[in-house]
């Protein structure tokens, strides 16, 4: 797992969507990194992982587990068993609940292959006018990411999923070495969608990202390749491999 990398959000709703656009990587040394998240997950199940992971890929499984802590315990005790990279919860569960997810990974992870565990402060669809009207939460959004992410490192989570306008802030205040996942990001050039805090690439590399999840901009582009050869370039500063 690199220090950095671009994740690429593979939201298909059925393995052979997912298997035609990770073709077009089957002559590429370097596997794209890629995130499962709740569609794929919900509609292909457990074996998807562990198909997408024989085919050499990384994974960040991205279902956002939010409920009391002996339930997340317990459901990331059976996630643990995937091999996967990286796994998510929401902070707003609180610290109770993070410790138990965390202890729920350890229980049950292969060998040297405990997966990172990730905490989702605010997604990235949230405006600072939703923040306040109808989450009711009183304190600006760089002070409740803040926040966040501090339980969450307390909690001993590796990092948190934030907006990459945030990800410096979380740096400042969580340090260098606590990982910020960054979503909301877009080419300049490309459409925004339903994202409300977005940057590009290159943006979100200057701005401190460790890693960026991009969707739509390289899954439903018309060359997939070039798309993520473009997202490698401006994140990474490199040619792909």
């Amino acid at each position: 797992m690199l220090n950095k990398d671009v994740i690429v959000a593979c939201d298909f709703p059925s393995a052979e969507e997912t298997f035609k656009f990770l073709d077009c990587f089957k002559d590429v040394n370097r596997k794209p990194f890629v995130k499962i998240g709740m569609e794929l997950y919900y509609a292909e199940g457990a074996a998807m992982v562990r198909e997408i992971r024989r085919r050499g890929h990384s994974i960040f499984l991205d279902l956002k587990l939010h409920d009391i802590p002996n339930t997340v315990k317990r459901a990331m005790s059976v996630l643990s068993s995937l091999d996967v990279d990286m796994c998510n919860v929401h902070a707003a569960g609180g610290s109770e609940m993070m410790k138990a997810a965390l202890e729920g990974l350890r229980s049950n992870a292969a060998e040297g292959r405990q997966p990172k565990l990730i905490a989702v402060t605010q997604l990235t669809s949230t405006s600072e006018e939703m923040l306040h009207n109808e989450l009711l939460i009183a304190p600006s959004m760089p002070e409740t990411i803040i926040s966040y992410a501090k339980n969450a490192a307390g909690s001993g989570l590796d990092g948190v999923v934030c907006s990459p306008l945030e990800a410096g802030i979380v740096h400042d205040a969580c340090g260098q070495g606590f990982l910020t996942v960054t979503p909301g990001v877009r080419f300049a050039d490309g459409e925004v969608g339903d994202q409300k805090r977005v940057m590009t690439p290159t943006q979100a590399r200057l701005g401190g990202s460790d890693y960026i999840v991009v969707g739509r901009p390289i899954t439903k582009a018309e060359s997939p390749l070039a798309a993520y050869e473009r997202c490698i370039g401006e994140f990474l500063n490199e040619e792909l491999r």
